[in-house]
């Protein structure tokens, strides 16, 4: 990881700490296991990137951080509400190197954690307490609303798509994660925006920010699933193949590849039997096709359109914003 990317995940770490009290002073109450579980993931890691996003998102438009605060709040409670029900619908283990909310405390208490989640969120940007103006407070619960009913159709469709024979085209990808993943970002940097009191307008070029980066950040995230140093995402070689996962690399690579090549790779797919070697050789073949340099050239388009629509901006926000798109598309995490 290089100085920019480091600094620029060190600035979203420090900001973290931040909210974090915040953040779990709202998730106190009885009955005390059901709000253990429920403060469980967000105790156990994560990088708070959509915080972030809400914080910067308000500081470029010359808002503060205690505007911020209960919307960043907000979303992160959202995000963390899709990971336990997620983890409930894909039966996973294990999150973040630690037992997932469900399997620690039971299904039963994973989903209505989840549960709370999601209600402590709207109570959050709603609560006289935060002394939130009206307005603003409506727009965020709005803004919010929608990203979580986007969120639940995409989810729908991933569920679809991994049931479906049909392999689906790019098009049907990016609405998918435009909807499971990129929605929640954009609902990040709106609401920073609506958080500073600002115009329509703002919070327009914030969410055209938000969109973009949302989708560049899950695509560099399936190719890391399939190319990704097994020390560093602690997952097999290939995970996404062996899982079959419809991804974007995947689904080029099926597209791409001719011969011996297509059916070595339509072999393995969905294959959790297939050997780490036979891996290997899948993995290679992918990267004979230019896969990975085909994944971050299209992630590249959406994160200059994402630099584009905050160029007005002049301050230290908009250059912290802007380290994120670079750090987005390079990670290996």
């Amino acid at each position: 990881m290089g100085v920019e990317k480091g600094t620029q995940l060190d600035k979203a770490v420090k900001n973290a700490k931040k909210i974090d009290s915040f953040l779990l002073s709202r998730l106190k109450g009885e009955p005390s296991d059901l709000y253990q579980a429920a403060r469980y993931m967000i105790e156990h890691g994560g990088k708070r990137l959509r915080p972030y996003l809400v914080l910067k998102s308000c500081e470029l438009l010359h808002g503060s951080m205690k505007q911020a605060i209960p919307a960043a709040a907000a979303v992160e409670m959202i995000h963390n509400f899709t990971l336990v029900h997620d983890d409930i619908m894909d039966n996973d283990e294990v999150r973040h190197g630690v037992p997932t909310v469900h399997t620690k405390f039971g299904t039963p208490v994973g989903i209505l954690a989840g549960d709370l989640l999601f209600s402590k969120a709207f109570e959050t940007i709603s609560d006289p307490s935060a002394h939130i103006p009206k307005e603003v407070g409506l727009s965020l619960i709005s803004m919010l609303s929608k990203a979580c009913t986007d969120v639940c159709e995409g989810q729908v469709l991933d569920i679809s798509m991994a049931k479906s024979k049909i392999i689906p085209t790019e098009s049907q990808y990016i609405t998918m994660i435009e909807k499971k993943t990129s929605s929640l970002f954009v609902a990040s940097c709106a609401m920073g925006a609506i958080s500073a009191n600002t115009n329509e307008s703002d919070v327009n070029r914030l969410s055209v920010y938000g969109r973009n980066l949302g989708i560049s950040f899950q695509i560099i995230d399936d190719l890391i699933g399939i190319t990704g140093d097994p020390k560093i995402t602690k997952k097999p070689v290939g995970n996404d193949i062996r899982e079959g996962k419809k991804s974007l690399p995947i689904l080029l690579a099926i597209k791409f590849a001719k011969g011996k090549e297509k059916k070595t790779i339509l072999n393995a797919f969905g294959n959790s039997r297939i050997s780490k070697q036979a891996m290997v050789k899948v993995v290679a073949a992918i990267a004979e096709l230019g896969i990975e340099e085909t994944i971050r050239k299209k992630a590249s388009y959406h994160l200059d359109t994402a630099r584009k629509s905050i160029s007005r901006y002049d301050n230290s926000a908009r250059e912290d914003l802007l380290s994120l798109l670079d750090f987005v598309v390079e990670r290996s995490l």
